[in-house]
């Protein structure tokens, strides 16, 4: 009976928290398991880039050599702005995949898509100044922040660029789950595809406000 009871006692407290063992875990998709294994081992990699940055930075007397511009952080904000707000959206459309509420998935989806692809539009002003007659900035290459002049200036491309093409992945990425959700491949009975998207660009937004902090405001 004592061993009936505990058993039952275990059951109830598993019941109250919403979790048994490791039965979430095994419940996840292959596809889950493995984009968080993925997510694990890019986490790295960008902590490698960024532990240097710091390194070469810390150790530099000069780090802004003279005739290199400033960083644009009013600009980048705006981005980072859009990055965030594409993070919302992404969470409603997993929402509306879980819901099989159509509409509101290609919606969110579509709007997600769009922020990533502003976010490039951005990208390529910032460095190329492929905009400037909108922004009245000629990027910042032609400003004289070069790759390969100084440690701040291939840092910032390298990591920046490193980070733009997740971004550029991303925006693939959901474009074919966007596809999906708009013939009708995906949807309510196979809403872990979304989820596993939504990981990813999650993911990439944490990773750039971690960048703009590092790079563009300290």
């Amino acid at each position: 009976m004592g061993a009936v009871a505990h058993a039952h006692h275990e059951n109830e407290v598993d019941q109250k928290w919403g979790t048994s063992g490791n039965e979430d875990f095994a419940e996840a998709s292959p596809g889950k398991i493995a984009m968080w294994f993925f997510l694990v081992s890019d986490a790295l990699s960008f902590s490698g880039l960024l532990l240097s940055y710091g390194i070469l930075r810390g150790g530099s007397e000069i780090w802004r050599l003279p005739g290199e511009p400033e960083l644009g952080i009013d600009f980048t904000a705006g981005l980072t702005f859009l990055l965030i707000c594409s993070s919302v959206t992404m969470v409603l459309a997993v929402q509306a995949a879980h819901a099989g509420h159509k509409k509101d998935l290609v919606k969110f989806l579509g709007l997600t898509v769009l922020g990533g692809v502003l976010f490039l539009c951005g990208q390529l002003q910032e460095y190329w100044g492929v905009f400037h007659a909108i922004f009245g900035h000629h990027g910042l290459i032609q400003e004289g922040l070069i790759w390969g002049d100084s440690h701040r200036a291939t840092t910032f491309y390298l990591i920046t660029g490193f980070h733009g093409c997740h971004v550029l992945t991303g925006v693939l990425y959901n474009s074919i789950v966007l596809g999906g959700a708009i013939t009708g491949r995906v949807g309510k009975h196979n809403s872990t595809v979304v989820e596993i998207a939504g990981l990813f660009w999650h993911f990439v937004d944490l990773v750039w406000i971690l960048v703009f902090t590092l790079i563009y405001l300290i």
